[in-house]
């Protein structure tokens, strides 16, 4: 590392589980990048569902990866470590990180990196990577999405929701979303849902029937589980797919198979976090083709509902847990 860089940072340590306020700033050397890693001066990082679930015990980091919560971050290149070819030191770069986002600076393996879109601020690339990351993974090469197919994501004003109706629109798919209330539904049709679904209000299942004359859905991207599973083999078309990502209710329960030979459905889930640095970089190469083009057009963009500065962590996990945000929380790093 140069000699112009600091010897100490800040950061947001977890030294126990719990609620929000177990997140707590803290001073601690700076990460040196290992081979094909590079050091990257934080700007801004984004706040997650498996942030919150690291917190609370639930979501360990994978081995050798940073204890520091934090997956995605956006900032300049201040350092590089050996064998990295594609980047140099004043890059501006956000990148899919396995931990350690919650810093003044952190280290990150130099094929996760992508250079921010054009037309971008830093605050606003670094709300891309782990949503990005997910949704095109699960979307369009998991749950195969083609052009005039039908996708349902519950959860649609999360950050991964409002992704993936905005990516779902521009490739060519009829988009429908569950949420939880009229201004969470007037913004998911503003990014290009056709339909927001209130479920305090109504059935989901029935509603995406009447939509798709009775065919049901090709596609729906679950992040809630629990006894949603039975109602989206019930809200799938024959031939459909279920892509679980995630789980706000249990991940076991009883479950009837029949309905899923009888539709010849596909049923498969997957997570982001534990894959091998050559698997995110392939997705890495995926989105930098097709969807970086849509991000400096601005066909799409983040949509980001409030910053903290990162001391207040534990303020946007409160928030973060409190569900009342529509799109991405955001920690100002700099």
């Amino acid at each position: 590392m140069t000699s112009a860089l600091p010897e100490t940072m800040t950061f947001i340590d977890l030294p126990s589980f719990g609620g929000p306020e177990a997140l707590v700033p803290a001073t601690g050397p700076l990460p040196k990048p290992g081979p094909e890693e590079v050091l990257v001066k934080v700007a801004a990082a984004g706040v997650n569902r498996p942030d919150v679930m690291q917190r609370q015990g639930n979501y360990n980091p994978p081995p050798g990866a940073s204890p520091v919560p934090g997956l995605e971050i956006a900032g300049e290149v201040v350092a590089l470590g050996a064998g990295v070819a594609d980047l140099k030191t004043g890059d501006r770069v956000c990148a899919l990180v396995g931990g350690g986002g919650y810093a003044e600076y952190c280290a990150a393996p130099g094929p996760q990196c992508l250079p921010v879109p054009e037309g971008l601020s830093l605050l606003e690339a670094a709300a891309l990577p782990e949503t990005y990351f997910t949704v095109w993974t699960n979307v369009f090469e998991r749950g195969r999405l083609k052009a005039g197919e039908t996708l349902l994501v519950h959860g649609g004003s999360s950050g991964i929701g409002t992704t993936a109706i905005q990516l779902a629109r521009q490739f060519g798919a009829r988009v429908f979303t569950t949420v939880g209330n009229a201004e969470k539904a007037r913004a998911c049709e503003a990014l290009g849902a056709e339909r927001a679904i209130n479920y305090r209000e109504e059935d989901y299942v029935a509603v995406v029937k009447e939509l798709t004359g009775g065919a049901g859905v090709d596609l729906i991207l679950d992040m809630v589980g629990g006894d949603y599973l039975p109602r989206d083999v019930e809200a799938l078309a024959v031939e459909g797919r279920l892509v679980q990502i995630a789980f706000q209710k249990p991940s076991r329960i009883e479950f009837d198979f029949l309905p899923m030979m009888l539709k010849r459905l596909t049923l498969t889930g997957s997570t982001l976090r534990p894959r091998t640095v050559e698997q995110k970089a392939a997705i890495a190469r995926q989105l930098r083709e097709k969807v970086w083009p849509l991000l400096a057009a601005g066909a799409v963009r983040p949509v980001i509902f409030e910053t903290f500065p990162l001391r207040e962590a534990a303020k946007a996990h409160a928030l973060m847990d409190s569900s009342r945000h529509i799109g991405k929380i955001m920690l100002d790093c700099g």
